[in-house]
């Protein structure tokens, strides 16, 4: 099988896990073509915010402290991960490459006193430049071929969209294949970093949150790939947070419009940019955990078996939210009332995560973040109240619990065990929405009852017994 292998920072937080992930790629390679993707080292990419962050403050002396803090840690990890001495000292020699532009370029921002997204971008791609390195001297030191990329290097082309930047497929298809294909039909290992491409122009450009998933899910396009694993401290997705549903169960499959939902629902394993790439190509991804490679994780297909088409096959919830409830006689039957509404919510940076309005029309219900709330509350009444909205009223410490399954659609009576759970448990629902899909229903409940619902539900639905 031709197989992208992407490792997340928590698999690789010290000198033994990376050895680790070197003998993992390493025996893989005998019988299967490997192409590695690397986040950066754990806290690597906090760190460089934190820089950011101080950048922007003024706080010069600690950016550089915290600059020196990255740089001694990876040269005594590189110490304890590297065995023989002329590898060692041949990733010290890259690296302290690597650590001098680093200081220059802090040092030049500092200078300027400005963080430009560009900066900002080719500042945080430092993370992967690094941790690429290590991973790829790590299989080198097990006596494999293997070399090291920048997302870059290895012929992702983006748009200048800095900090949430998208790949331009067709010409990167043809570069990242002209790059990938000699090193694989000659048995190496690449080892590429995640995160971060470059424009037409060279300028470092990055994806954004999720951002090396992203990458892996690139590169399985463009060298047609078997399947993509993504590597990660759980054992796959699941039919719900296990510190909140005791019995929660690793899923054996699921579809990629189910992942999707269980991502957008907070499912931190997976972002939901990373289909986008191999939605058309149907590559099958599993989601693995680094540290127990005798478990399969969970396997994401565009087509699952019939035997996975349970009608619910996950309870998610997202905690700590506001709802705000916008009144007004004049919102009746007034073309572009939502769009003022959601308009004004946009140009104050809030996301919207849920709405529902009720057939009269006299009221609009959106759910925010709890940090967006003061922003979103002040908005609305500088630029609404008393003109097309007559009252806001805010309800404050909510979460939105959601059930996923491509098995609830046309299935009759799910709506109702849902609300006879949560009635059991003597918890008001606030709001419901329900999309034509079917694919998912949600509604709101106090922050202070959700554990309770979601551990309901899970027995209801018997999420348990699932495979």
């Amino acid at each position: 099988m031709r197989l992208i292998v992407k490792y997340g920072g928590t698999s690789l937080s010290s000198a033994k896990q990376i050895k680790d992930v070197a003998k993992f790629v390493t025996s893989l390679s005998k019988e299967n073509e490997v192409v590695t993707v690397c986040s950066a080292i754990k806290e690597t990419t906090d760190d460089l915010i934190e820089i950011i962050q101080l950048i922007k403050k003024g706080n010069k002396k600690k950016a550089k402290q915290v600059t020196a803090k990255i740089i001694n840690q990876h040269k005594q990890l590189a110490e304890q991960t590297i065995s023989k001495p002329q590898n060692k000292k041949k990733l010290l020699e890259m690296l302290e490459k690597d650590f001098c532009e680093l200081s220059d370029l802090v040092d030049g921002i500092v200078l300027l006193g400005e963080m430009t997204p560009r900066s900002s971008d080719y500042l945080l791609s430092f993370g992967e430049r690094l941790s690429i390195k290590f991973v790829s001297h790590a299989i080198t030191d097990l006596g494999k071929k293997s070399f090291a990329y920048t997302g870059k290097e290895v012929g992702i082309v983006t748009d200048s969209n800095f900090g949430e930047s998208k790949p331009l497929m067709d010409t990167t298809r043809l570069r990242v294949a002209k790059t990938l294909e000699p090193l694989l039909s000659e048995k190496s290992l690449p080892v590429i970093g995640g995160f971060a491409g470059a424009d037409q122009h060279g300028s470092i450009t990055t994806f954004g949150r999720g951002g090396s998933d992203y990458t892996a899910t690139i590169i399985a396009t463009c060298i047609k790939a078997d399947e993509i694993w993504l590597m990660s401290d759980v054992d796959g997705l699941m039919t719900a947070d296990p510190k909140i549903a005791s019995n929660a169960k690793v899923l054996k499959e699921v579809s990629y419009v189910e992942a999707i939902e269980m991502a957008l629902f907070g499912a931190k394993q997976i972002h939901p940019r990373t289909f986008e790439p191999i939605l058309s190509k149907k590559i099958p991804m599993r989601i693995r955990n680094t540290f127990n490679t005798k478990n399969m994780g969970t396997l994401v297909t565009a087509s699952p078996g019939p035997e996975t088409k349970k009608t619910v096959k996950c309870v998610s919830v997202i905690r700590h939210n506001a709802l705000i409830d916008v009144r007004g006689g004049s919102m009746v039957g007034a073309p572009g009332t939502a769009a003022k509404i959601f308009t004004t919510l946009a140009n104050a940076g809030v996301n919207v995560m849920m709405i529902s309005q009720n057939p009269s029309e006299s009221s609009i219900t959106v759910v925010v973040k709890n940090a967006d709330l003061d922003r979103a509350v002040n908005a609305l009444e500088m630029e609404l109240l008393g003109k097309i909205i007559k009252k806001l009223e805010v309800t404050t410490d909510v979460a939105i619990i959601a059930l996923i399954g491509s098995g609830m659609r046309g299935t009759i009576g799910v709506a109702s065990k849902v609300f006879t759970a949560t009635a059991k448990k003597k918890v008001n629902v606030v709001m419901i929405t329900q999309g034509s899909s079917e694919l998912n229903l949600a509604f709101v409940v106090k922050d202070s009852d959700s554990k309770s619902v979601v551990q309901s539900l899970h027995d209801e639905f018997e999420l348990a017994k699932i495979n």
